[in-house]
């Protein structure tokens, strides 16, 4: 007997985010949808829509074993649409960067989907379903002061070219999203980040700190972010990758037809490195 309604999980739902453009998206098109949300997370806005959510860690693989028998207790053992939503940034020059903090990064960013698929992927198998793992044009192109948060994203664009290709015997389609700049709230927990003392990029402190407290102007609404994403994931054929948001259009065609630093000229002029080579000589003829 053919099941009447889908099951959608997305993770990442916290308020003013992606996530929760996404999971009230499938919400209206009649698809259940499920949301999780960290436990210090507000859940109003998510109850409010009536939305089912749960409470997960993806760091946490006892929070996703949990979320696991919740969720097959609720859909009878199948799930349609996972989508890998969560995720946090790192700003912070190459050469400055606090490794564990990265760490930290790319346990959400990139272990995270690795967990859920791992643990989801039979009840999604069972009913040959979609798994989106939503990406990033970070993950493309050499973005300034984002190397960490652009190699968590590269690297879920590659595991999730290899997982389509071995979720294809098995009638699961893998959608690889290459976002553009949304506009969220994920910058919110970056703006008090400053360059460590010493740094050789001091010279540049006032438009990092400018960089981090930034509110993007030129940005896709989430909500028709997350009507476009949704509308691909629930096609019977869908794009592998799926570039969607502010610039992707642009970075799409420069990185199929460009030289490879392209986009270093762009950013060169755009972050204002010609400031910091000046420094770097005068620094030196003083040495």
């Amino acid at each position: 007997m053919p099941r009447v309604r889908k099951f959608a999980l997305v993770t990442g739902c916290g308020q003013g985010g992606i996530g929760e453009a996404l999971v009230k998206e499938y919400n209206r098109r009649g698809v259940h949808a499920i949301a999780t949300l960290l436990p210090f997370e507000e859940s109003e806005h998510l109850a409010e829509a009536g939305i089912t959510w749960y409470r997960l860690d993806v760091t946490d693989e006892n929070t996703v074993i949990e979320l696991k028998r919740e969720i097959q207790s609720l859909t009878g053992g199948f799930l349609d649409v996972l989508v890998n939503c969560a995720g946090i940034c790192y700003t912070m020059t190459a050469i400055d960067t606090n490794v564990n903090s990265v760490k930290r990064m790319f346990d959400v960013n990139l272990f995270g989907p690795m967990r859920m698929v791992h643990h989801f992927h039979d009840i999604i198998i069972k009913a040959s379903g979609t798994i989106v793992n939503i990406g990033s044009i970070g993950g493309i192109v050499p973005y300034m002061y984002g190397s960490s948060y652009n190699a968590s994203k590269a690297a879920l664009h590659h595991w999730s070219n290899t997982l389509r290709l071995e979720m294809s015997p098995l009638d699961v389609k893998v959608i690889t999203v290459i976002s553009g700049e949304v506009g969220t709230n994920i910058l919110k927990n970056d703006t008090h980040r400053a360059l460590p003392e010493g740094s050789y990029y001091s010279p540049l402190a006032s438009e990092f700190k400018a960089h981090v407290q930034r509110v993007p102007s030129k940005t896709t609404d989430r909500f028709d972010y997350a009507s476009n994403v949704v509308a691909q994931s629930l096609r019977a054929s869908p794009k592998a990758w799926f570039w969607y948001g502010s610039a992707t259009t642009i970075i799409r065609f420069f990185d199929t037809f460009a030289w490879r630093t392209f986009f270093d000229f762009v950013f060169y002029r755009e972050f204002n490195l010609g400031k910091l080579r000046a420094a770097n000589v005068t620094r030196l003829k003083q040495a």
